[in-house]
């Protein structure tokens, strides 16, 4: 019978719970005009973004496949169609902590020497996501991956990956990645 009681009192208190949830939250609709939590920015939260906090998923489907175009291509070795991909100029974030403009070909010139020092590349794309900065009207698709790379000598390295894409007119023009090494 304690038993019984004691479920009865739980469920009574998670139905509360429940009920005031739903009056907040549709207090929070009254006064945004029925914005929802997730859609209004709390005018009290710690930090303003320096950069944008305007984000949509309004990257065209053309970018999308093209940025992943790019990793096949490096993967696969393809340094030409990796290099038309660029823009002309290049802002290069790289995993290193370098930072630094590079026009497109020597970017292609730095890749290709890396890439050659390589007999394959096998890329696990876990995700990706499109990211366009409203307030900027800037485009990026962002993506999570882990890359396995076997040198000609015979050494395997691998890190799981988060890069960002920068989109202009059609080209990455700003390529920012984060790396995640494997402990040995």
């Amino acid at each position: 019978m304690k038993k019984i009681l004691l479920c009865l009192l739980a469920a009574a208190w998670l139905a509360s719970c429940n009920s005031e949830k739903d009056k907040t939250a549709g207090e929070a609709d009254a006064k945004t005009g029925g914005e929802t939590a997730s859609s209004a920015t709390p005018a009290d939260l710690p930090y303003t973004a320096l950069y944008s906090s305007d984000f949509t998923e309004d990257v065209s489907d053309a970018d999308l496949k093209m940025v992943l175009m790019s990793y096949k291509d490096w993967e696969t070795g393809n340094m030409t169609g990796l290099g038309n991909v660029m823009a002309d100029s290049v802002q290069l974030d790289g995993n290193d902590g370098r930072s630094r403009k590079m026009t497109n070909a020597d970017l292609m010139k730095e890749w290709s020497m890396y890439r050659d020092s390589l007999s394959s590349i096998n890329i696990r794309m876990h995700a990706w996501q499109k990211m366009y900065a409203a307030d900027k009207k800037e485009p990026h698709v962002v993506v999570w991956y882990t890359e396995i790379d076997t040198y000609k000598d015979g050494r395997v390295d691998s890190a799981d990956y988060h890069d960002i894409n920068g989109i202009k007119d059609g080209k990455i023009n700003w390529y920012s990645s984060y790396k995640r090494g494997y402990k040995k």
